[in-house]
């Protein structure tokens, strides 16, 4: 974000029922059963949705998954998220295609282990960790409230509380923000795939309270309605991959901080946890993370680098945001001595070989509450004192 002290940001979200968001929670289920299986598999899936088709590429190393077990899965993902029309379903009418074959043996010879050779990086790259005070998950406000309104969305959707809105929906919140801080919301966008049973002004009444709720009260204050904007194109009743094709890893500012700090340019879902594009942008957030819970900052940006086949980050970069270098450089001192941050060390750290990703498709992989089996470890601010002077 840039030094000006009083401006407006804005962030997007999507459904889990948007064709991207189809798509890496398709990809993140292979990723998942592959672990089940055996913890240290290798997995790289692409899907494409489209009109009645899914397809699945890409390289897979570990157990033999049987073709059929996959599709049905697939099918399972599909029901899930609650796609049961003309141009896409989990039914027979969705044709679904494997074209997943064998790992290459050229990246696996740079990544693996070998006597007294650590595992490589998967790949090269640079990955961005951020957290602000913003929010009390230290989450930007503009995209931890986009991904709420949409959440609960979801959630009543799916028990039948919400009805006559479909799975395809996208949120838009726009802050004013006042010498650094969000004051209020200037505008919301809410469009969502509706039932041809309901009119505009219908859908703009069901999912007016979802605003509502997902916002706290003293950001809403002076809000006009004028500036809550749904479906500003009128009809969306074709939605989903019928109305648009979708991609594994298209939507990689909604996956972090919505716009809000820099992206490395990898995307997570259909990835394992050895791949760097993943695995060090988590390890990136879980530092941020905890320095900003320590008090010692307001915000935190950190960015590591890797090269294919080297274990150890090229560099590790801080930026505290105030100006203190003797601050940034304790930070950065800190983290050298801490935590090792080789593919292997942060797999360890984090308890990343675990099936846990098919939940983190969607709404964001950051600012997500830590779950039993392990999902969203790196959301634990267990390191803090790490950082407290």
């Amino acid at each position: 974000m840039s030094n000006l002290k009083n401006f407006l940001f804005t962030s997007e979200s999507v459904s889990e029922g948007h064709p991207d968001k189809v798509s890496d929670r398709i990809s993140d289920m292979v990723v998942d059963t592959y672990l089940s299986n055996d913890p240290y598999a290798r997995v790289a899936c692409e899907t494409l949705t489209t009109t009645n088709k899914v397809v699945l590429a890409g390289e897979v190393r570990g157990p033999e998954i049987k073709k059929d077990y996959l599709i049905n899965k697939v099918r399972d993902c599909i029901k899930d998220i609650g796609y049961d029309q003309d141009g896409f379903t989990w039914k027979e009418a969705t044709k679904i295609e494997s074209h997943l074959h064998s790992q290459s043996a050229d990246i696996a010879m740079g990544v693996d282990s070998s006597g007294n050779k650590d595992e490589g990086a998967g790949d090269q790259g640079i990955m961005f960790g951020y957290a602000c005070n913003e929010t009390d998950v230290l989450m930007p406000a503009p995209i931890h409230y986009s991904h709420k309104i949409l959440r609960l969305m979801a959630e009543d959707r799916k028990s039948g509380k919400l009805e006559n809105i479909e799975p395809d929906s996208k949120s838009q919140v726009t802050f004013e923000y006042i010498d650094g801080k969000p004051s209020k919301v200037k505008s919301v966008v809410i469009s969502s795939q509706h039932s041809i049973d309901v009119n505009q002004d219908q859908v703009r009444e069901l999912l007016r309270p979802y605003m509502m709720n997902s916002i706290p009260k003293n950001f809403m204050q002076d809000f006009d309605e004028k500036e809550f904007y749904v479906n500003p194109t009128g009809n969306f009743v074709i939605g989903g991959p019928d109305g648009d094709c979708g991609l594994t890893g298209r939507k990689i500012i909604v996956d972090t901080y919505g716009g809000a700090a820099p992206h490395g340019g990898g995307a997570f879902s259909g990835k394992d946890p050895t791949k760097v594009d993943r695995s060090a942008a988590y390890a990136a957030r879980y530092i941020a993370k905890n320095v900003v819970a320590s008090k010692i900052a307001d915000k935190c940006l950190i960015q590591l680098a890797y090269a294919i086949g080297v274990s150890k980050p090229l560099s590790i970069y801080v930026n505290l945001f105030d100006n203190d270098l003797d601050k940034n450089k304790f930070v950065e001192e800190k983290i050298k001595e801490n935590f090792d941050l080789s593919p292997r060390g942060i797999r360890e750290l984090l308890g990343l070989n675990k099936p846990i990703y098919e939940k983190t498709a969607s709404y964001g992989h950051f600012g997500r509450e830590v779950e039993k089996n392990g999902a969203f470890s790196w959301e634990n601010t267990d390191k803090t004192n790490i950082f407290s002077k």
